[in-house]
């Protein structure tokens, strides 16, 4: 027999942490080498930890809501034998299974553990999970159980599930009594709703500080005339959509605008690592995705190499992964500046706050219409704002006005003319 140590795995490129959103084995429990033992979140990803060996849970040393280091300790595994038997392991594969399937009907410690994949995907399809049999542990109801359903498109019913029902646990109303929390000295009246801050919450939080405190930002803003850029979106995108089967949005013309300056101007795709600033060469655009309270930045890889098409291809893919909860580790790894389409909200101006370790992140602003003086008299013009927010360590504001009016220069006289979209 021999003790195993489970770590903290690096779940993507600078990620120095993550946070055990729930354990899905308890101690006692059998596993199998690649088994799914936890589900972490991270200010890049959901993900589940898998074991690194076969053997029994023998002491899981952090607990639910624990932010742990990459490469700290989080559970021991005892294991037997070395894991060369390959007739013992057979075996042993064979009893586990028999064994699970008999305890299928009688362990349901695990029914009402819902992921936040699992929730989510049930709800955008209408799946009621208290009628959903379970082929996890303790009858814990896996994505893949959800995605079989999906595929098949047999959904559950009353008749099919003989299981325990599972509710979903409700956020407490207070209601009667009045009290005051000591950590933060805020008091609780009648009505209101205490809020937990943990899972994705709480490393936005952690991350968004981490970002305010240590960079300094500074910030920039210019004005964009699009109106040729509209037009010429407007009367192919019809078109393009029938073709190509994805909608060609305003977005994907800015960030392929943003991908050619960072080309002219590679000192803003740069990033601080304590005594050094490393001015990265490929040029990978991070784009924020948000998903009910979840932000994700998931990763254009080489977005100067591709053509509108392609990266207009690629936002949509990020954006449908995202939904359905299927954004790797690689998808979001690897971001060297951030584009974020802040217009989508109706925003007009704004302040981001940078991607740590990035030394900066554009908000692309709403669309609107508004009367410009063009040679003396009024016309109504398609206008932008594009606001930029800098790590002053890194960047000044010489070299960021000279990369805004760049980017502008080259959306200004994008026109059916001068755009290659595919």
């Amino acid at each position: 027999m021999a003790t195993e140590k489970i770590t903290m795995p690096q779940l993507g490129e600078s990620v120095t942490e993550g946070t055990i959103s729930s354990w899905l084995v308890k101690v006692g429990d059998h596993v199998n080498k690649y088994d799914p033992i936890a589900e972490v979140m991270t200010d890049k990803v959901n993900a589940e930890v898998p074991s690194s060996f076969t053997g029994t849970v023998k002491e899981l040393t952090v607990q639910e809501g624990d932010t742990v280091a990459v490469g700290e300790l989080i559970c021991y595994i005892e294991t037997e034998g070395n894991g060369e038997n390959i007739v013992g392991a057979a075996l042993e594969q064979e009893v586990t299974t028999s064994k699970a399937k008999e305890d299928l009907n009688s362990d349901q410690s695990m029914k009402k553990r819902y992921s936040p994949a699992v929730l989510r995907m049930a709800q955008e399809n209408n799946i009621d999970l208290e009628l959903v049999t379970g082929t996890g542990r303790g009858g814990r109801i896996t994505r893949k159980d959800i995605e079989q359903i999906i595929s098949t498109g047999q959904l559950p019913t009353a008749v099919e599930s003989a299981k325990p029902e599972a509710k979903l646990e409700e956020p407490v109303i207070n209601t009667t009594v009045s009290k005051t929390t000591q950590s933060t000295h805020s008091t609780t009246q009648a009505g209101d709703i205490e809020i937990p801050v943990t899972g994705i919450r709480k490393v936005i939080a952690q991350n968004m500080v981490r970002s305010k405190t240590e960079i300094p930002h500074a910030w920039m803003m210019v004005e964009v005339d699009v109106t040729d850029l509209v037009n010429y979106r407007n009367k192919i995108k019809t078109e393009f959509k029938q073709n190509e089967g994805y909608n060609l949005t305003y977005f994907a013309f800015f960030v392929k605008a943003v991908a050619q300056a960072l080309k002219k101007f590679p000192q803003i795709n740069s990033m601080w690592a304590g005594d050094k600033i490393i001015q990265r060469k490929d040029i990978n655009l991070s784009i924020a995705v948000a998903k009910d309270q979840e932000l994700f930045v998931p990763v254009i890889k080489n977005a100067d190499e591709k053509s509108i098409k392609g990266i207009a291809r690629e936002i949509n893919e990020l954006a449908n992964k995202a939904r359905t909860n299927k954004l790797t580790a690689d998808d979001m790894q690897g971001g060297t500046f951030t584009v974020n389409n802040t217009g989508s909200f109706g925003s007009v101006q704004s302040m981001g706050v940078i991607n740590h370790p990035q030394a900066a992140i554009l908000q692309v602003e709403s669309i609107v219409k508004k009367p410009v003086i063009i040679n003396n008299m009024f016309a109504a013009r398609d206008m932008v704002n594009l606001c930029l927010s800098l790590d002053h360590r890194i960047l000044d504001g010489l070299i960021c006005g000279q990369f805004l009016a760049y980017v502008k220069e080259i959306l200004e006289n994008m026109n059916e003319n001068t755009v290659q979209v595919y």
